[in-house]
This record gives C-alpha cells, sequence and structure tokens, in this order.
C-alpha cells in the first residue's frame, strides 16, 4: 500500500533519519510538502543505494530534522 506523507508526518515518524519519497509535491519556494516514502534510514548511502536501484522518474532525498553539526553539505 502506498502512503503519501506531509512534511510534518515525516517530522514526526522519522525524524533523524534520510527519506527517499517519490513524486514529491512541491509549493512555489521548492519546499517539500508531501510525497510517497519508499525507503528511509539513518544511513544516507543506504538510501542512495536505494535510490540508484529505483526505476522512478521524480524522487526526492532529504534528511528530516536538523542536519547533524559533522555533515557536510554540498550543492
Amino acid at each position: 500500500m502506498k502512503k503519501v506523507f506531509t512534511m510534518k508526518e515525516l517530522e514526526a515518524l522519522y525524524s533523524g533519519e534520510w527519506v527517499l519519497l517519490v513524486n514529491p509535491k512541491h509549493i512555489e519556494r521548492l519546499e517539500r510538502l508531501r510525497g510517497e516514502l519508499v525507503f528511509h534510514s539513518k544511513d544516507r548511502n543506504e538510501v542512495y543505494k536505494e535510490a540508484h536501484k529505483r526505476k522512478d522518474a521524480h524522487t526526492a532525498i532529504f534528511y528530516v530534522g536538523k542536519l547533524p553539526e559533522d555533515l557536510a553539505v554540498v550543492l
């Protein structure tokens, strides 16, 4: 069964984890609003491996919650 989560639901259930969403829906400023959760893990590499295996056209990977201070982000 597919489950679409809002950001508030993801924050309540998966804070401190990386999530992979399929068909994310965005608002004007590209803030994530909701999407179908297909995978989650505390290990970022596991989420990227799962995303690589999938053939979904539109996905989003992000950390839920405040980023750890020892984590570097490259855009």
